[in-house]
């Protein structure tokens, strides 16, 4: 029997569930999925938003984004990133510690944090913690003000105000996570291979991108993934690899599973769709640390995605603004290091997708539920009842070509401009508030601050 009178229905002739694709009902009450019922159980007199045959997806969920404020909001912040967020069919994020001035080191930097996001976010928001080599005090307090674990570099940041660790340093961070039970979340490249790659370009030309590509050997994340997968053995944490874009690593994380020790992987967009191959001399807007690789090694990242040894797919939005892209010489080696795809993650990866034979529950699983899974996230992820109303209207049909104008990000900057993408985010809801429909953000902003429960 269904539950009483919704709020309002919202049905679909795709509704993707954890079940499968099905025409469906959707109850919303209270700002929860109160019920999933037949396409036809609808109460008479209920509100109701026809979906028609545009599939209804669970909102994203994208734990790995660069917000930046405060201290360098002219590079993003809290609204122009959350519109972004909603625009693109992302009701959850979760903001990573660096690249904002102060960073997320402390409690008390926590809690400056999380005033500059107070009333400014189109959608939820959570925060990760850092790990740097002078904060192992502050780690505990840290973790009990609600941060969803911490984040670590095993190489340079980028950014003066969050240092990497070295193996010592890395090893004590690991001993407090396995007393606070936390994740560490790690940048997995080593330094060495990358000095050695660097000594050994010479005065090749800045502008290639091949220059810049080797300069970033796979070698480098190969390396760190053993250390990491070292790590996890002799302390028995859960130790995460963002963004990986060496293919050569897999290897090495389906040994680990096999094991049994819990370390995981994810990957992003660009790693996915893009190719060394295909960026042109001086476009430094494709430039991401580690880099895009040669299509071959895209399609093993696409077997390690389908086969689980990757477990899902996060943007790493991490947007600058322009001139820090080096347009006017078109430098790779001096670029900032960053691609900005938050409201563009689902079309780029729905694009590659369909070409490969994935289906909408595997975007869903990839996109949405696996990441809530692992961030702990128990409300968020799926189209079930007892769920947060955190839903996307999706037509996967349409193509369109991506615009300047169209991008809510601070700085209009995409390697996918010009691109042809599959897939029109036609509304967004967070919690069963509506935030944006036909590319427009809608109404104030819905979203609350999440802390780690």
């Amino acid at each position: 029997m269904l539950p009483a009178m919704p709020d309002f229905v919202l049905r679909s002739r795709r509704v993707v569930t954890p079940e499968g694709e099905r025409p469906a009902a959707v109850h919303i009450r209270a700002g929860v999925i109160a019920a999933v019922g037949d396409f036809d159980d609808v109460p008479a007199g209920a509100p109701t938003v026809e979906g028609g045959e545009a599939a209804l997806l669970p909102g994203l969920v994208d734990i790995h984004v660069h917000v930046n404020e405060p201290g360098r909001t002219d590079w993003e912040g809290f609204a122009t990133a959350t519109r972004a967020a909603a625009a693109g069919g992302v009701t959850t994020l979760l903001d990573m510690p660096l690249n904002s001035i102060p960073p997320t080191t402390t409690a008390a930097h926590l809690a400056v944090k999380r005033a500059a996001a107070e009333g400014q976010c189109w959608v939820d928001v959570g925060f990760w913690g850092g790990a740097v080599p002078d904060n192992a005090a502050d780690l505990k307090a840290l973790h009990d003000a609600g941060v969803f674990g911490f984040k670590a570099f095993l190489v340079d940041s980028g950014v003066a105000e969050f240092a990497c660790l070295d193996t010592a340093a890395l090893a004590a961070v690991a001993g407090e996570m396995a007393v606070l039970g936390a994740t560490l979340i790690v940048h997995a490249e080593t330094p060495g291979p990358i000095a050695v790659a660097t000594a050994a370009l010479g005065h090749a030309d800045p502008r290639r991108y091949a220059t810049y590509l080797a300069s970033r050997p796979p070698a480098a994340e190969e390396q760190a993934v053993a250390q990491l997968v070292e790590l996890v053995r002799a302390h028995g944490i859960h130790v995460h690899v963002v963004h990986l874009s060496a293919a050569g690593a897999l290897a090495q994380l389906r040994a680990a599973h096999a094991e049994g020790l819990t370390i995981t992987a994810e990957t992003c967009p660009h790693y996915l769709a893009l190719a060394a191959e295909d960026v042109p001399d001086g476009a430094t807007a494709h430039k991401c640390a580690p880099p895009v690789r040669e299509a071959a090694n895209r399609e093993r990242l696409w077997d390690g995605l389908r086969s689980g040894a990757i477990d899902f797919v996060v943007s790493d939005h991490s947007p600058c603004p322009s001139d820090l892209k080096r347009p006017d010489d078109g430098d790779f080696l001096q670029a900032w290091g960053g691609i900005s795809s938050l409201q563009l993650g689902l079309r780029v990866v729905w694009t590659e997708a369909r070409r490969r034979g994935a289906s909408l529950g595997d975007i869903a699983r990839w996109m949405a539920e696996g990441p809530a899974r692992f961030a702990g996230l128990e409300r968020k992820g799926s189209v079930e009842a007892g769920k947060d109303a955190d839903l996307v209207l999706f037509d996967p049909d349409v193509e369109s070509t991506v615009q300047r104008d169209e991008l809510e990000h601070r700085h209009k900057l995409s390697p996918y401009l010009g691109h042809t993408l599959a897939g029109r985010v036609v509304a967004t809801w967070v919690r069963g508030v509506r935030v944006q429909r036909n590319g427009h953000v809608a109404g104030d902003p819905a979203g609350r601050l999440l802390e780690r429960t």
